[in-house]
């Protein structure tokens, strides 16, 4: 019967609610007179238009107070509270009605009354809600077939809302909830029965559940890898919630729900950010971050939002990415700066007037400088247009700053700059060699006429998420149901977030005296290959391999791309110190004097403008230590070059 009524539209619901309400109204004034009379009493004569009299008052102000809007199913303290109002407000208005018309009552009835009323349907609701909520546990039991099965991992307050809305939408049956607090096992919470992890195993073939909810939205990352390590084994998807604050001010809804993503797995737990090393280059300052529309760029300029610069000047030559951003943050919230603060410029790096007149109209006082080619094997084909856009891009901003007086100047450099393999990373040591050289040059000047610019270079690895990240790639790849390619068994990358990167990069700016180069503790290295493994557990599915030859998706191996090596480093030498900030390190290393770098810069931009690719290489050859290009690679791209050009 209660499955019956569970599967009615919420009207005819209602209707039963108020019959029954009507019914223990009339049942309560019948206790109260026989409780009065101390014996059993039925109305008689005129008393009979009381008891029709009291149900037509209590139902509107039952209406009123929402009585009939509450889910029988999710009753809470709330909603009694609502109901002892309610009915406090009917006793009141009844009673007053019944002394203005003279009719002989005894007060006590009306007192008696207001009790048992209260009682009756409070009681009625507690009953309703265990009788549904056994019901539905029950019948999720008994139905370990059905595809919609999930078990909740986490049955605090998150867990407990998101119970409720999956039941309420139906698009999934949640059977139990797991939990690691040992006082919780056993016991019914929102009518399902909390577990320990020990059993999730065993209740997932059991219960035949093909999805596990992880409501865990103020846990650290620590802790999030660590029930994703229990949970991978186990043929199931794994997917999370928003935070419980976005479910509750409905900034998200429950179809937001989001597969656990790489993020989960690999971040780390962020370290508290030093508000002076945030605010100092930033706050009531007019702030250009060049390439604006990249990933890092993106990043940076709604980090630097909410720090209140003066100005932000998004400095982008993609006409599309720099709409995109500009949109964006304008409708960001009230954190977002006024719209004739947040300036979109076109424009290439590689135009030094350009920069300049920029820089020079809106009075800059800081530069991030996040412009750049950065994919290694399209640099590789394109080695005369990468270094252009990279170093002289490089040279050409910093010569504005100069000459516009910026304060401070920040590159946002790569792991891939130390002992290249590939055109892209020598030509990001180039850049920084650039800038150190710029400082150098500087410091033999006479104090008066030295330049006041203050050149960072912040050095790290991969960020999730970018643009020609792995992440996404293999996302794809997945969703289209493989092979996952990676180029190496043995490949190892390091790995940060897009918003920690940018927030590092902030503070690492702030830290730097002059010529610093700076790199960030990346944490420990991620093999690919068991990246891409966890990816397709994470999505719920098994790899296909020797051992598995019955699995979902292949894991292929297709050999490095050029200019690709195993392994990334941060650092040239051993000469590296500690700053203020835990996760920021100085690095000490070579640097190349301004009149021997000036000749290298003056022939890597012809032979670059040439589009002479075997000299470009062999300039990069002389001036970045360590760069190493696989040459048997180079020659092919350059025929094939060659070739489409003619």
């Amino acid at each position: 019967m209660i499955d019956s009524i569970h599967g009615l539209s919420r009207r005819n619901k209602q209707f039963i609610i108020l019959f029954l309400d009507t019914f223990l109204i009339l049942l309560s004034l019948l206790i109260a007179y026989s409780l009065r009379l101390d014996e059993f009493h039925l109305p008689q004569g005129d008393e009979l238009w009381l008891w029709l009299l009291a149900p037509l008052i209590a139902i509107p102000v039952f209406i009123r107070y929402g009585l009939f809007r509450a889910v029988i199913e999710y009753v809470e303290f709330q909603a009694l509270w609502s109901i002892a109002k309610a009915v406090s407000l009917y006793a009141l208005i009844f009673g007053m009605v019944i002394l203005i018309s003279g009719f002989m009552m005894p007060r006590s009835v009306i007192l008696i009354h207001w009790l048992v009323t209260i009682l009756l349907v409070s009681g009625s609701r507690v009953v309703g809600r265990s009788l549904f909520s056994h019901s539905r546990q029950a019948f999720f039991s008994k139905d370990s077939s059905h595809d919609n099965n999930v078990i909740i991992y986490g049955a605090g307050s998150s867990g407990v809302q998101l119970a409720r809305m999956l039941a309420m939408n139906n698009q999934m049956k949640p059977i139990a909830f797991v939990d690691d607090n040992p006082t919780l096992h056993k016991i019914q919470v929102s009518g399902l029965t909390v577990y320990s992890p020990r059993q999730l195993e065993d209740l997932i073939i059991k219960m035949n559940v093909k999805e596990v909810l992880l409501a865990m939205p103020s846990a650290s990352r620590r802790r999030i890898r660590e029930v994703i390590a229990e949970l991978e084994p186990s043929p199931v998807r794994l997917r999370t919630i928003p935070s419980f604050t976005e479910l509750v001010e409905g900034k998200v809804k429950i179809e937001d729900i989001r597969d656990v993503n790489i993020d989960d797995l690999l971040g780390r737990d962020s370290v508290k950010p030093t508000d002076s090393l945030l605010c100092a280059n930033i706050t009531d300052k007019v702030v250009m971050v060049t390439g604006a529309g990249g990933s890092i760029g993106s990043e940076l300029c709604r980090q630097i939002v909410k720090l209140k610069p003066s100005s932000l000047i998004l400095f982008e030559q993609s006409e599309y990415n720099l709409y995109a951003l500009e949109k964006e943050l304008i409708a960001s919230g009230v954190n977002s700066l006024p719209v004739n603060h947040c300036i979109p410029v076109l424009g290439s790096v590689v135009d030094q007037f350009r920069v300049e007149k920029v820089c020079k109209r809106f009075g800059v006082n800081t530069i991030y400088h996040a412009a750049a080619y950065k994919h290694v094997p399209l640099v590789e084909m394109n080695p005369a247009v990468g270094v252009i856009n990279n170093v002289m891009g490089t040279l050409n901003t910093a010569k504005a700053a100069i000459a516009t007086e910026v304060e401070t100047f920040v590159l946002i450099s790569t792991d891939k700059a130390v002992r290249p393999t590939n055109v892209m990373g020598a030509s990001k040591r180039f850049a920084e060699l650039v800038l150190q050289g710029l400082h150098l040059e500087g410091d033999g000047e006479p104090e008066d006429e030295r330049c006041q610019t203050r050149f960072t270079m912040v050095r790290f690895g991969n960020v999730l998420g970018s643009s020609g990240s792995v992440v996404p790639f293999f996302t794809d790849q997945i969703k289209r149901g493989g092979p996952v390619t990676v180029t190496h068994k043995d490949i190892i990358r390091y790995f940060m977030t897009i918003p920690e990167a940018a927030q590092l990069v902030i503070q690492a700016g702030a830290l730097g005296e002059g010529g610093d180069v700076f790199v960030l503790d990346m944490g420990k290295p991620v093999r690919i290959y068991d990246l891409a493994t966890h990816m397709i557990k994470l999505s719920g599915l098994d790899v296909r391999d020797e051992d598995n030859p019955e699995g979902d998706i292949e894991i292929k191996i297709t050999g490095l791309r050029p200019g690709e090596k195993l392994y990334e480093e941060l650092l040239i030498g051993d000469n590296v110190s500690d700053t203020s900030h835990p996760r920021i390190m100085r690095a000490e290393e070579e640097v190349i004097p301004w009149n021997q770098l000036q000749v290298l810069i003056d022939e890597l931009n012809f032979v670059g403008r040439l589009n002479d690719a075997s000299k470009v290489r062999d300039v990069l050859l002389r001036a970045v230590k360590g760069y190493t290009p696989q040459c048997g690679i180079v020659d092919v791209l350059e025929d094939e070059a060659s070739q489409k050009l003619a």
